[in-house]
């Protein structure tokens, strides 16, 4: 391996259809020229029509993953996916405090593509008050964003406002995500942190996608790792999910689309 090469670790579930959680990550650092490191907080049965199960290994060897990775590798960002309960949440906390790592971006996984809540209330607590203060970068959907700051999101002017408020919750920086945002407009996203504001616009596409919370907060994390800032990294992370849901297929029965991870190959460039 090329000792050059910079060290991703994703911190998620494991998605048996290949689309989102764990694979979405490690496709999408392979396609950034990030040599990607796991630690599997959870295991899933799933597939373009849905999950069937889900398993979650006991919190001692999900931390012993962790600990195995930080001491071999020169890890540049950490990337948080799904993390189950508020137990994983804790002993991923404890971990990051222990290990400093310099950058962590945070995808918080709390509702699922049908509107079902995934966290219990205590974890949703836990997830405030251990893990946001620890993020470099939050990326949270509008849903996920209306849980965090207990109102409904339902305008632009409600979105600026919830950047801000997110802001206040400790991350260094928030990219908030306007996919569900209402309206029938471009699609935008909302960068902030201690010094500006930036919005970047997409053409909304015609199909739901499989794995694109995961892809945009891996390849944010791959940019981090590549010496890019915050907001160029949520910037150039934007564009890459945009165009791998636009060139991406649907390989099973199921409607939504699975993402080509490879469509820019190759995207490392100097920051």
């Amino acid at each position: 391996m090329d000792p050059t090469l910079p060290c991703a670790l994703t911190l998620a579930g494991s998605d048996s259809g290949g689309g989102a959680g764990i694979q979405a990550d490690l496709k999408t650092f392979a396609a950034h020229g990030v040599h990607g490191l796991s630690a599997i907080a959870a295991l899933t049965a799933q597939h373009t029509r849905g999950v069937t199960a889900v398993h979650v290994p006991p919190v001692a060897f999900l931390r012993a993953q962790m600990d195995a990775c930080f001491d071999d590798f020169a890890i540049g960002a950490v990337k948080l996916g799904m993390l189950a309960n508020a137990e994983v949440i804790h002993a991923v906390a404890d971990a990051l405090i222990v290990h400093t790592p310099r950058l962590v971006v945070l995808d918080p996984v709390m509702v699922a593509t049908s509107g079902a809540k995934l966290l219990a209330d205590d974890a949703l607590d836990a997830l405030r008050e251990r893990l946001l203060p620890l993020a470099s970068v939050l990326t949270p959907n509008i849903p996920e964003a209306e849980l965090l700051l207990g109102r409904a999101i339902r305008d632009a002017d409600d979105a600026d406002r919830a950047l801000d408020d997110l802001l206040a919750l400790g991350p260094r920086a928030v990219l908030l995500k306007g996919g569900h945002l209402p309206g029938s407009g471009d699609m935008i996203d909302r960068y902030g942190d201690d010094r500006t504001r930036r919005q970047y616009r997409h053409a909304r596409l015609p199909f739901e996608g499989h794995g694109t919370g995961c892809t945009l907060a891996s390849a944010i994390a791959a940019g981090l790792c590549l010496g890019r800032d915050a907001g160029t990294a949520c910037e150039l992370a934007a564009d890459y999910v945009h165009g791998a849901l636009l060139q991406g297929h649907s390989p099973g029965k199921g409607t939504v689309r699975v993402l080509d991870h490879l469509w820019a190959r190759p995207l490392r460039t100097e920051a």
